[in-house]
């Protein structure tokens, strides 16, 4: 922080979330719970979808087993997985707007960026490879951790591997379980809208619609006043 501009103060490291902010899986994985569901006649809504966003692969297979799907929960958790890596093997990465740009301009820059999901580790890479060296120095999945999403577990995890505490990063999230979750790490945390609606976030300090465009100066102007904060009070 310097006296000439007070709230320019750049992240200690920027730590995404991956599905539906980074790449846009979200439809692939409610495809998969469609496809699944119709095998075992279970009646499975776009609402029942939509209400997985965001949430651990456990909770999201203990919630099919428990409309009808007769399978073990990590049974359905590799099932689903290995239905959306096959996609995403087969054709280029679904990209969400400004995201990939943001990232290798952070790394321009000499930002840390770590992936931070519930995935699993073997999907995170699949994202996390096709940045290259361009991309993530820290890798946190859903299998890393001992809670999910919206316990801070995973963030306060990625923040620690970089040597960095939570409260001097930001934090990039697109539904409100995410959202929770990197609130309770400390973060400062930029909600992305993507599939739902994130009118209300609680503890969210900055609300976009698309990253489209958004810059790494203009990641600093919308998140320096917050990070600004953030340093005064770890200071008293």
């Amino acid at each position: 922080m310097t006296a000439q501009h007070p709230d320019r103060v750049l992240p200690a490291a920027v730590l995404w979330d991956m599905d539906g902010t980074i790449i846009d899986t979200e439809p692939i994985w409610q495809q998969s719970q469609v496809e699944l569901t119709d095998r075992y006649g279970v009646v499975w809504t776009h609402e029942d979808g939509l209400a997985l966003v965001g949430s651990g692969l456990e909770r999201s297979g203990e919630i099919l087993r428990d409309k009808g799907v007769d399978m073990e929960v990590e049974e359905i958790i590799q099932w689903m997985t290995e239905y959306v890596m096959v996609r995403l093997r087969d054709a280029e990465l679904p990209w969400r707007p400004g995201a990939r740009e943001l990232i290798e301009g952070l790394h321009a820059r000499g930002i840390p960026t770590a992936l931070v999901t519930m995935s699993r580790r073997k999907m995170a890479l699949v994202a996390a490879e096709a940045l290259g060296d361009r991309g993530f120095r820290v890798v946190v999945a859903g299998d890393d951790v001992e809670r999910p999403k919206p316990f801070p577990d995973a963030y306060l995890s990625a923040a620690a591997q970089l040597g960095v505490d939570a409260t001097a990063c930001v934090a990039i999230e697109d539904s409100a379980t995410g959202v929770a979750s990197a609130v309770a790490s400390g973060a400062v945390t930029v909600a992305v809208e993507h599939i739902v609606p994130l009118p209300d976030i609680t503890g969210g300090d900055v609300h976009l619609t698309t990253l489209a465009g958004v810059g790494v100066d203009r990641l600093v102007e919308l998140t320096g006043p917050a990070l600004a904060a953030r340093t005064q009070e770890v200071a008293r």
